[in-house]
């Protein structure tokens, strides 16, 4: 308080109150007003409002009365928060903990236990172990070392970026593919940072950039189909599969490889053959072969130094990882390490315990340091992790409230398809919704629907989730689609129109592809000729 403030409150006929002048006191009000009607704050008052309204003028026939309607009602506000991202979505996310009781749904315990089972263990321990890989560099001397063997001499552009491609499919297989797609865009760009960028050869140059940007964020797309860890989709549809179906033969790691691998493989062809095709035009290689050659590769390999002992130990770490989720279920003939268990062990087991190791190996930098602490894992995406526990609470309330019996019948038309076209009909409905929200939250509102239809369609549950869930992947017409694709339009390569010239065609490969490969490879793999009666619903 100073000298001025003392006589101020001294005076008898000062006001005990500051007085605020009418015109600031006017503005300030507008200025409140304005920050309570900000758009944000519509989109939060929008998901309880679509709730409310819901709630009290929706009434749905069958199913479970008011439970599904709440159901409903609940699945309003949760996407709305989702699609807008009014709330942070790993907040969204935790929102069927509180919601689900309140609305009568499920039980705090039932809903609470969505949130952490074998899947999300299998998630949690493949995060760490890319947290190591990331600490460690070996994604980038991994992506190198692979780009390096396809960068010719003679430079052959279309070998290039089958490098890129490849490697950037490769790191997607054993972690999430946004994660690929970050990590591996700072190397592919860095190639590009060589090319020149002034008039001469410019459409050529460009024309190979775009083809490179689009070869990274699609291939992370492709490359994460072929295993569950690849991406939070095929988590998802695992989780759902093991909560309606307990009783039915699990789809394990190597299960989804055989059938998941070949698929990515004919559509990496696939998306290899549409860039060159657009892309590297005749004249490419004489354009880009002063620029681009196995010297600046080198350079970057040599600035790395020699692969150090922590390196060796977190990557034999990952390759006995992925052995042990390979090996755990092979055939009925060849059951796999599992059946040592008898069933009680799982792929998140092995997971958590290969990521455990990691805090128990020194990294022989400095004395008593391991090659992971907990400081190292504050890094771990928990937004993603909390999404899937999010994806399993929803899709385990639309069964239990008996929506799913009533929002299936707006599919209904589909009981009318043809075996033979059920999977590109699913994929192209999943496909298109894709478009215009998250995979994961396609995913996970589709996929409890096409259980019932399947049921209602006596067919196998399969023969409809699986091309649900992987033509929700299917994400390449717009940048909204995925995260990926707004990692690619960072760079300022590529726009909107690159993406709908080359995610068409690829989009069409994939369903074509998926049409072809479900009811042939598929009903092998997953045995879908097994009659849909041999199962039960828990």
């Amino acid at each position: 308080m100073n000298g001025n403030d003392i006589v101020h409150a001294a005076d008898p006929k000062a006001p005990l109150l500051p007085v605020q002048d009418p015109v600031e006191r006017s503005q300030s009000f507008r200025s409140n007003i304005r920050s309570i009607f900000t758009l944000k704050n519509f989109f939060i008052l929008l998901g309880p409002l679509l709730c409310g309204v819901v709630c009290l003028s929706v009434k749905l026939n069958g199913g479970g009365g008011d439970t599904s309607r709440n159901m409903l009602a609940v699945l309003a506000w949760v996407f709305t928060w989702w699609v807008t991202e009014a709330v942070p979505m790993p907040i969204t996310s935790m929102s069927p903990l509180f919601l689900f009781p309140l609305f009568g749904i499920s039980s705090a315990d039932d809903v609470a236990h969505s949130y952490m089972d074998d899947v999300i263990a299998l998630v949690l321990g493949s995060f760490i172990l890319a947290l190591a890989v990331e600490h460690y560099n070996i994604h980038r001397r991994l992506a190198l070392n692979i780009t390096f063997l396809f960068c010719g001499d003679p430079l052959n552009p279309s070998l290039l970026l089958l490098g890129i491609c490849a490697t950037t499919a490769f790191v997607s297989m054993w972690m999430h593919n946004v994660a690929a797609a970050v990590m591996m865009m700072p190397v592919a760009t860095g190639i590009l940072q060589r090319l020149p960028s002034g008039p001469t050869h410019s459409i050529l140059v460009s024309k190979f950039c775009k083809a490179v940007v689009l070869g990274v964020i699609y291939s992370a797309a492709v490359g994460g189909m072929s295993t569950l860890t690849g991406t939070g989709v095929n988590l998802i549809l695992v989780g759902m599969w093991k909560s309606y179906f307990p009783e039915a033969r699990p789809i394990s790691f190597s299960t989804w490889l055989f059938f998941g691998l070949p698929l990515a493989l004919v559509l990496f062809v696939a998306l290899w053959a549409i860039l060159c095709l657009l892309y590297c035009r005749k004249g490419s290689s004489e354009a880009l072969s002063a620029y681009l050659d196995k010297a600046h590769l080198k350079r970057e390999l040599d600035l790395l130094g020699p692969m150090a002992f922590a390196e060796k130990m977190v990557l034999a770490v990952f390759s006995v990882l992925i052995v042990l989720w390979m090996t755990r279920n092979i055939t009925d003939d060849m059951p796999g390490w599992g059946s040592f268990f008898k069933g009680r062990a799982g792929d998140g087991t092995v997971s958590v315990m290969m990521a455990t190791l990691l805090f128990i190996i020194p990294n022989k930098k400095q004395p008593g340091e391991k090659l992971m602490d907990w400081n190292k894992c504050k890094k771990l995406p928990w937004n993603i992790i909390l999404l899937l526990g999010a994806g399993f609470a929803i899709a385990d309330g639309v069964r239990t409230s008996g929506l799913a019996d009533v929002l299936s019948e707006m599919l209904d038309f589909l009981e009318e398809v043809p075996h033979w076209a059920i999977a590109p009909a699913v994929s192209i409905i999943s496909g298109t919704i894709t478009e215009f929200t998250s995979n994961n939250a396609t995913t996970t509102l589709l996929v409890p629907l096409l259980i019932q239809i399947a049921q209602t369609m006596h067919v196998h549950p399969l023969l409809l989730m699986i091309p649900g869930a992987i033509g929700s992947q299917f994400s390449f017409l717009l940048p909204t689609g995925t995260p990926s694709n707004i990692v690619g339009f960072t760079t300022g390569h590529i726009d909107i129109n690159d993406m709908l010239v080359t995610g068409t065609p690829l989009k069409i490969a994939g369903i074509l592809v998926l049409s072809i490969l479900m009811p042939t490879l598929g009903a092998f793999v997953f045995r879908t000729d097994d009659p849909m009666l041999g199962f039960s619903r828990s």
